[in-house]
């Protein structure tokens, strides 16, 4: 979506942050503005994204709370410190927040 992208790039332009609403958007923005600016198109990822990884347009994310040893839970931790990652998981277990699809979210930038 040609509008999309242009809002994005917009956003970036003007200093904005960029905040992807799930791990899948995350990876659809990551894959799609591997240069720093998003390109509108169709197509295919194969993009995993890990502690270490130098994310080019997204600033922030929401997500629920995955899977412990998952890959979405690296990708969570490359958004922030793992220890700042796993201090909040320990918070949600021992407030018994609801973990995966139909639980509770949270905000990590």
């Amino acid at each position: 979506m040609p509008a999309a992208a242009a809002k994005v790039n917009r956003a970036k332009d003007e200093g904005r942050r960029v905040i992807a609403v799930g791990t899948t958007s995350i990876r659809t923005l990551e894959s799609a503005g591997s240069n720093g600016r998003v390109e509108a198109g169709a197509g295919r990822t194969d993009i995993f994204i890990y502690p270490g990884y130098t994310f080019r347009v997204v600033d922030a994310l929401v997500t629920n709370f995955h899977l412990p040893e998952s890959t979405l839970l690296m990708l969570v931790s490359a958004m922030s410190k793992r220890e700042k990652i796993l201090r909040a998981y320990e918070t949600a277990v021992r407030e018994k927040y609801r973990f995966f699809s139909f639980g509770d979210a949270m905000f990590i930038h």
